[in-house]
């Protein structure tokens, strides 16, 4: 019995092509793989991902963590990694006088000086706008009173370092892009040669914390080191893993 050509085409149509590849079980396996792998990657997070968080979760939780540290009872408010590369930066580079932007509490300013009493030299230079008679007396320790930028505090910073001093500076007050901006142009001319200036809080704006910040020390280092190649941010200084101040150990290389 011979088939019509037309019956012959409806069972090929009925058949589907002749050879077509059955994708069912290698979609079912990509789809698996993409599953499994993001179950492995939500269970086993980066290296980087988990100091983010971590980051994060520290930044975050001031009241029980950074903001409720003490150095010898009085407020430092620093992380204590931070406040460890401090240590290592001050003994290492033998700074005469640590200029400080930023007093708070001065725990910060009695811990500098107490690393000081122990290498029997040096001396803290501190500036603020407000004052409290709570903050540590020690001979080590000068305070002024008034903006970090004004020309008066300029010139009296000035001329409390003698010639030939090596000089540090820790920046530390208002962290509003103009202002960082500003005192990075007035001290990074006070520092010596392989000394150090610190800009403190760089993670805010969104590296990795305070994205509703909007533009502050970072934006202004940024800006600061692309135009002034005396300066490099020394990434050794971030070897704990988290630090406040991301690209901010800014070390003076000439």
């Amino acid at each position: 019995m011979h088939t019509s050509h037309s019956d012959s085409n409806q069972d090929e149509a009925r058949q589907g092509p002749k050879n077509r590849p059955d994708l069912t079980l290698p979609i079912i396996a990509l789809f698996a793989g993409f599953t499994a792998g993001g179950l492995f990657f939500m269970n086993h997070p980066t290296v980087a991902g988990t100091l983010r968080n971590f980051h994060a979760w520290f930044y975050n939780s001031a009241l029980t963590t950074w903001g409720d540290s003490f150095w010898l009872g009085v407020s430092v408010q620093k992380t204590p990694l931070d406040l460890w590369i401090y240590q290592e930066i001050i003994y290492e580079t033998h700074p005469d006088v640590l200029i400080e932007a930023g007093t708070a509490e001065g725990g910060s300013a009695y811990y500098f000086a107490n690393l000081f009493d122990l290498m029997g030299r040096g001396r803290v230079i501190t500036i603020d706008i407000g004052d409290s008679p709570e903050r540590p007396k020690h001979n080590r320790i000068t305070y002024l009173l008034g903006s970090s930028t004004a020309p008066a505090i300029v010139d009296k910073v000035k001329s409390l370092i003698a010639p030939g001093e090596r000089v540090m500076v820790s920046l530390d007050s208002d962290h509003r892009k103009p202002h960082v901006a500003q005192e990075l142009k007035i001290y990074s001319e006070l520092v010596t040669r392989g000394c150090y200036l610190v800009v403190e809080d760089t993670n805010v704006n969104g590296h990795p914390v305070r994205p509703d910040f909007g533009p502050g020390p970072m934006e202004a280092l940024r800006e600061f080191i692309s135009s002034d190649h005396r300066y490099v941010p020394d990434h050794a200084r971030e070897k704990f893993g988290v630090t406040f101040f991301p690209d901010g150990w800014l070390r003076r290389v000439q």
